[in-house]
């Protein structure tokens, strides 16, 4: 068992080991590996955009995989204030600006309802054989995972294979159904 501070430093720095061939590489195989997922029968999608400068999984090649599939895809911005996000559909018109953390955000938009999503492919450093995440601990997508409807599919998206088994779970921690890294695809559905 490891606790998430440990996990957030070790992946942190496995992360800065990857170079950007190898970022786009297996950000590729992720987005190849997720059209195996009985997923794409929905409208409504939920994507981050990656922080490049953390080295993300390069979100792109999975918006292709969404405008092919002529579905609805959301995105976030952030509001450190009150530790909320806010959803809006991403058009051809939507203006995108980095925020402080360098998190690329749409500038305003369509506003849609956290309860419209369907799917909702979650950014992560680490996660354990039972679907538990680690972020970067501010709780935003845990507080955004609890609004969501019952039967929302939560999707992590990882670069590097499951750990066990994290310590510190918290009763408001929202376990992952699925996580895709470029290897394999982790189930936690029962």
């Amino acid at each position: 068992m490891i606790s998430k501070s440990d996990l957030r430093k070790k992946y942190k720095t496995m992360r800065k080991t990857l170079t950007t061939e190898a970022v786009e590489t297996q950000s590729l195989a992720i987005a190849n590996r997720l059209l195996q997922l009985d997923i794409w029968n929905h409208t409504y999608y939920h994507l981050f955009l990656p922080i490049v400068e953390q080295n993300e999984v390069d979100t792109e090649f999975i918006l292709q995989i969404l405008a092919g599939k002529d579905k609805e895809t959301i995105i976030s911005k952030s509001d450190f204030k009150t530790g909320e996000m806010v959803h809006y559909l991403l058009t051809d018109n939507t203006k995108i600006r980095k925020n402080e953390y360098n998190i690329p955000e749409p500038v305003d938009g369509i506003e849609v309802p956290t309860q419209k999503m369907d799917v909702v492919f979650i950014p992560l450093l680490a996660f354990d054989t039972h679907g538990h995440r680690v972020g970067y601990g501010k709780g935003f997508y845990d507080r955004f995972l609890s609004k969501c409807k019952k039967d929302v599919v939560k999707v992590g998206l990882s670069f590097f294979e499951a750990e066990e088994s994290i310590s510190d779970v918290f009763e408001s921690d929202i376990a992952l159904d699925y996580c895709v890294t470029p290897d394999k695809i982790y189930s936690f559905r029962l």
